[in-house]
C-alpha cells in the first residue's frame, strides 16, 4: 500500500498529480498527513486545479487532528479571507494552536498579531517570546524581528548586544529588516558590546545561554 512518504517523493520530482493519486485516498481514510499535503497540492494549483475553499477544508481536518502546519495555514486562510471569510479571531487562535505545537511559522505568525492585535489583544512582550521561540528554532524573520525589538526598547529592554546576534544571524540569510537594522545598532555600540556581540555571534548564542541558533 503507498503511503504519505510515497506521496512526498512524488511531490520532491516535482509529480504534483502522482502526489495527489497517492494522498486523496489517504485523506479519504482520515491520515492527518495526507489531508495536509493534499491541502497544499488544492492551495497551489499543483497537479489539480487551484480550489482555496477545498484547501481550507483539508487544512482544518489535519489542524483539527493536531497536524500544527496544517493549522498554521488554517490561520493564514483565515487572515487572508483566502477559501473562508475573514476572521482575525480564528485566525489570532489558529496561530496560537500552531505556536504552542512548536511550528516556528506558526510562532512568527502568532508573535505578529499579537504585536499589531489583530484578533486579539495587542500584548509586544509576549510577541517578542513568540519571535524568540521561533528564533532560536532557526526562522530568520523571527530572528530579524527579535533583533529589531531588542534594537527599539519593543516588549523588552533596548539591549544593543542582543540586538547584534539576532540581526547578525538573520542578516546572514539577507533578510531585508536585519541587513537595514543592524547597520544602525552597531554605529551604536561600543568596542566593549561589539567584542562582546561578535563572541556570543561565534558560540551562537542568545542571552540565554541554552539554545544554539541554526544560523
Amino acid at each position: 500500500m503507498l503511503t504519505t512518504a510515497d506521496g512526498e517523493a512524488a511531490f520532491n520530482d516535482r509529480n504534483y498529480e502522482k502526489a495527489r493519486e497517492i494522498w486523496e485516498p489517504l485523506a479519504d481514510r482520515g491520515d492527518a498527513e495526507a489531508e495536509a499535503w493534499l491541502g497544499s497540492l488544492y492551495a497551489n494549483g499543483l497537479g489539480t486545479g487551484q480550489d482555496a475553499a477545498r484547501a481550507f477544508e483539508l487544512y482544518l481536518r489535519a489542524a483539527g487532528k493536531g497536524n500544527p502546519l496544517a493549522a498554521n495555514n488554517v490561520g493564514a486562510m483565515y487572515a487572508k479571507g483566502d477559501g473562508v471569510a475573514v476572521d482575525a479571531m480564528e485566525a489570532a487562535s489558529w496561530f496560537r494552536r500552531a505556536a504552542e505545537q512548536g511550528d516556528a511559522l506558526g510562532q512568527f505568525n502568532y508573535a505578529v498579531v499579537l504585536t499589531k492585535g489583530l484578533g486579539v489583544e495587542a500584548d509586544v512582550a509576549q510577541a517578542v517570546e513568540w519571535y524568540r521561540q521561533a528564533a532560536q528554532g532557526g526562522h530568520y524573520p523571527s530572528q530579524a524581528r527579535l533583533g529589531y525589538c531588542y534594537a527599539k526598547g519593543l516588549g523588552t529592554g533596548v539591549d544593543r548586544i542582543e540586538a547584534f546576534v539576532w540581526l547578525s544571524a538573520a542578516a546572514q540569510h539577507g533578510v531585508g529588516l536585519a541587513m537595514a537594522e543592524l547597520e544602525e545598532v552597531v554605529r551604536a555600540m561600543s568596542e566593549d558590546e561589539r567584542m562582546e556581540g561578535r563572541r556570543r555571534l561565534a558560540q551562537g548564542l542568545g542571552s540565554q545561554g541554552k539554545t544554539r541558533l541554526s544560523a
